[in-house]
Order: structure tokens, then sequence, then C-alpha cells
């Protein structure tokens, strides 16, 4: 008798109402994870500036070198999550090394350990990232799909708001003053990560459960965008050429206090913004479920091009940190949306492979607009720099040559362009 996917679908996989149980699992996980990590990431960039006296153009390499290997995996990651039809131990396993790995910024002493450990962190992200999203995405309808995604990020960023508060706390702890960031202080804040990092692998580990891909696989999965619909396609190109203008949010750190926050200000400029994208994301993901995901997209990029325009004009830290306000809404209203739209895309049975292939575009991209954005900003006098508005203007433009090419593009087939 043929078998049915509710049928084999274990409990993690809920086709009733209410979110299930795996959605939450790794809701909790990532929200675990992005205290410890946000404890650390945000404060890399003023460690390399600060302490070591790397300079931004480098310090654009080191982040771009991190995300290109991170995108590199998730490609690979996703790929093989389809052909062994397994999702949460990958996710596991991609949590753990980046768990190993952090402690190790302890000991940094020059970039090229900074770099080693960053390139270790984003190897665990690359693996867990893409079989993570695909067991989100398997667990639930495409009726919950944005508010399952929009949950997720939701939970993803208060861990963020709650990584950063703490590493505020440190700070005014250890330091009397915040204007810049000292080896001491980043030092306890490491130490202090590794507790919910530990703790995100064991929820993971132990509360989720594996699912099943709905759908008869007919063919092996490939890394080869055939067979894969002309609107996933399309949108993977517009999205390179959105993300070619996206560099690191180490810059944004680094606008900001080249703009005249302390390193107190610039954690609490993150808060802000963190706390702006967790409230966002779940109303911004459930909506996208009933009125289109394309039209959030559009919204949300160009919000983005207004704040990349507003942060090459500023010259007060506050400019700064009111822009970081609004870009909240920017990531509450793309991010967990691009990812179900994705779902919304895509057969099934290939969901892991086209995850893959979607994280790693962006991802790849990440070290040429870092790099971009480093020589840019470096000044005028060394490699042909312009300073540190010109990062900006080069993304909030392409964000618009983005956001135009989306609106151009046909709708679902249903007759709404929106969609």
């Amino acid at each position: 008798m043929p078998t049915s996917d509710t049928d084999r679908c274990p409990a993690g996989t809920s086709r009733g109402p209410g979110l299930p149980r795996n959605v939450w699992i790794v809701t909790i996980t990532s929200f675990l994870t992005d205290i410890s990590s946000e404890m650390i990431v945000n404060l890399v960039p003023l460690f390399l500036l600060n302490v070591l006296g790397v300079r931004t153009a480098l310090i654009g390499v080191i982040e771009g070198t991190a995300e290109t290997t991170a995108s590199l995996l998730k490609l690979f990651s996703g790929w093989f999550s389809d052909r062994v039809g397994q999702r949460k131990w990958l996710a596991v396993l991609g949590y753990g090394i980046s768990t190993i790995a952090k402690p190790f910024l302890y000991f940094a002493g020059s970039w090229g350990t900074v770099l080693g450990v960053r390139f270790a962190d984003r190897v665990g992200k690359g693996v867990r990232t893409s079989p993570r999203d695909a067991l989100i995405a398997d667990s639930v309808d495409e009726r919950r799909r944005g508010i399952a995604f929009g949950l997720h990020r939701a939970g993803d960023t208060a861990g963020a708001v709650i990584g950063i508060g703490i590493a505020l706390a440190v700070l005014l702890a250890v330091q009397r003053n915040t204007e810049l960031l000292t080896r001491a202080t980043f030092q306890v804040v490491v130490l202090a990560s590794m507790i919910p990092a530990a703790l995100a692998v064991i929820v993971l580990a132990f509360g989720a459960k594996e699912t099943c891909i709905p759908g008869e696989r007919r063919t092996p999965p490939s890394f080869s965008l055939a067979g894969f619909d002309s609107r996933f396609r399309r949108f993977l190109l517009i999205i390179i050429l959105f993300t070619l203008g996206n560099s690191s949010d180490a810059f944004l750190i680094l606008r900001a206090q080249n703009a005249g926050l302390t390193v107190a200000g610039v954690l609490g400029m993150l808060i802000t913004f963190n706390l702006v994208y967790a409230i966002i994301s779940s109303p911004a993901g459930a909506l996208s479920d009933r009125f289109g995901r394309r039209r959030f997209l559009v919204v949300g990029w160009l919000i983005y091009a207004v704040v990349y325009a507003g942060f090459a004009a500023a010259t007060k830290g506050w400019h700064t940190w009111a822009l970081m306000g609004v870009y909240g809404v920017y990531y509450g209203l793309t991010h967990g949306t691009a990812k179900a739209y994705v779902a919304d895309l895509v057969p099934a049975e290939r969901r892991g492979t086209a995850y893959g292939i979607y994280n790693a575009a962006v991802g790849i991209m990440a070290f040429p607009a870092s790099l971009i954005a480093g020589l840019l900003w470096q000044g005028a006098g060394d490699w042909g720099g312009f300073g540190p508005s010109a990062p900006f203007i080069f993304g909030g433009a392409l964000a618009l040559v983005a956001t135009t090419l989306l609106l151009l593009s046909p709708g679902d087939g249903s007759g709404n362009v929106w969609h």
C-alpha cells in the first residue's frame, strides 16, 4: 500500500494547526546560538581595529573570506541533506563546530588567528544553515511557511539582543573608558559566550526530530540549476546583484564609531537594531503568508537603500544609531521572507539543494562585497579609496537596481506580480 507524506513524517513534522515542535526547537537553538555569537561577532571588527591595529581593507578581506567559506559549505551541506534524507544531524554537527572554534579567540594575538577562528566558525555555519532551513520548511505546510521562518528569525534576533546586552554589561564592568575596546574586555566576553553555545547544541541534539522529505525522489539531487523553476533562477540572479552591495555589517559598526559612537554606544545601537528586527520578523512572516513575499522584499530593499544613503551622509553618532533602528525594519521584512520565498519556488525534494544554492550565492558575494567596501573606505591616498561614505553609496545604488529588477520580473503565473 502506498505511504502518504503524513504517514512517513515523524513527530517533528506537523500538518495540523499550530507550529510543530521542530520549529520551536530550532528557534530555541538559534536563540541560544545568537546569544553566544552576538556577544563576540560585533566586537571582532573593533578588536581588529582598536587592539590589533588592522586596517579596514584587511578587515574586509577577513570578513569576506569567513562568509565565503560558509557559503561554499552551505551549497554542499544542502545538497548532501537531500542526498541522504537527513537534516537534523548535519545541523547539530555545524553548531558543534562553531562552538568548539569560538574559545580560541581568547588567545588571538594577530589578525591571522582571528581569521582562522572566523574561518572555523563559518565552516560550522556553512554545515548547519541549509539543512536547518530545510528542516524548518519540511516541518510546516506552505500556508504557515512565512510565520515559521519569521518566528525563527525573531528567536534568533532576540538572542542577539541578550548577547549584545551581556557584552555591554561586561564592557561597563571591565572598562572605565569605553571609547575603544580593550583586550581584557574582549577575552571576558569570549569566555562568557561559551555557555549558551554549548546549550544550543544540546537542545538541538535532544529536542529536534528528523523529518521526512515530502514527495518521491525521481532523480538523485545535483548541484545543477537544471530542473528548478525559472522564477527561482531569476530571483537568484537578482539577489546576487543586491548582495554585491551588501557588505559585512562590520562596516556599519566601524562607520558608527567613525561618526563618534563609543564602544558602549555601538553596542547600544546594535541592541536597538536587534529589538526592532525581532519585533518585526514574526508579523512580517505571517503577513507574507497572506499578501505575498515579493511585496515585503521590495519594501525592505527600498528601506535598505534609504538606510545606506543615511550612513553615507551621517556626521554624528546618534545619526547612525537612529539609522540602525530603521535597518532592523529592513531585516525583519526580508530575511525570513526570502527564505520562505525560496521554499515557495522549488520542489520539496530539492529544498536542501535550493537553500544551499541560495545561501552559497548570497555568501559567496560577501567576499567581493566586503573587499570592495574596504577598498572604497580606505581613503583617497591608499589604493584609490574614497572614504567612509563610499561603500554605503555603492550599496544603496545596487539595492535600487535590484529592487527595480524584482519589480519588473514576471509574477507567479496567477496574475499577481507581487506574489
